[in-house]
């Protein structure tokens, strides 16, 4: 696993130890920034279930000014940090250890350009967390979440909470999913 394109191009990333994470591969990461790169350049990133940090790391060495990475898994946290000294972005890094929900009231932005999550599969998460990102001021109609799930995981949920589906992108296994907050009429 390597960083793609950017300023940290071609460096080697560690993964974490054992089972607990799914890298995203180098072939769908490239895919996936393609799509992303009109947003990165001094954007505000936020990697959620971050895992080995690789996604975060290629949006700063893209041009983003800021990522925060969400971990909690003690091996994974540590192999984040290891990535991010190791690409030279701790500046331009957050490092945040605690699970996906806790860590969104610890965003301590404006706005946010772009929210990636990549989460365990069949448990619901995605659902929780874009529940969750309504309640932060953060969260605007640009900005972009992006979603990785399994093939068949169902997002029409998205509609009731306020979001649209603007895109889906299928892989042979998964797919990515960029929603965005859908126009709202009134506030109050």
């Amino acid at each position: 696993m390597r960083v793609i394109a950017g300023t940290a191009r071609s460096l080697p990333l560690k993964t974490p130890e054992g089972q607990d994470t799914r890298p995203t591969t180098d072939r769908i990461k490239e895919t996936l920034f393609n799509m992303l790169q009109p947003y990165l350049p001094d954007c505000v990133f936020v990697d959620l279930f971050s895992g080995s940090g690789q996604i975060g790391i290629e949006a700063l060495s893209r041009g983003a000014k800021h990522a925060y990475f969400v971990e909690n898994g003690a091996k994974a946290y540590t192999c984040i940090q290891q990535n991010i000294k190791f690409t030279g972005f701790e500046e331009r890094a957050t490092l945040l250890r605690q699970d996906a929900m806790g860590a969104l009231t610890a965003v301590r932005e404006k706005e946010v350009d772009v929210i990636f999550m990549d989460p365990p599969y069949g448990m619901g998460l995605e659902e929780k967390v874009l529940d969750a990102l309504k309640g932060t001021g953060y969260v605007t109609e640009d900005t972009l979440i992006v979603a990785e799930a399994a093939l068949e995981r169902d997002f029409s949920f998205v509609r009731e909470l306020g979001y649209q589906v603007m895109k889906e992108k299928n892989y042979k296994t998964n797919k990515h999913v960029f929603i965005k907050k859908q126009g709202t009429v009134s506030a109050g």
